[in-house]
């Protein structure tokens, strides 16, 4: 609500830079969504190697009495 919001203020001030960045976004949203994959990716990886790790650790620990 609040992009919007700032975007209307955009629009009273300087309205050809508004529409400029009302075509641009979508753009730029495309341009964004391989890095969010790769970043969703490494995360991913980090988290199983962690979990990997610490694999051992939960094993030996074993069930509580």
């Amino acid at each position: 609500m609040a992009a919007f919001l700032l975007w209307l203020l955009l629009l009273v001030f300087c309205w050809p830079l508004a529409l400029l960045a009302l075509v641009l976004y979508p753009i730029v949203w495309l341009i964004c969504l391989p890095l969010r994959l790769v970043g969703i990716t490494v995360g991913a990886v980090f988290a199983f190697l962690g979990a990997l790790l610490m694999l051992p650790a939960r094993v030996l620990r074993g069930r509580p009495a």
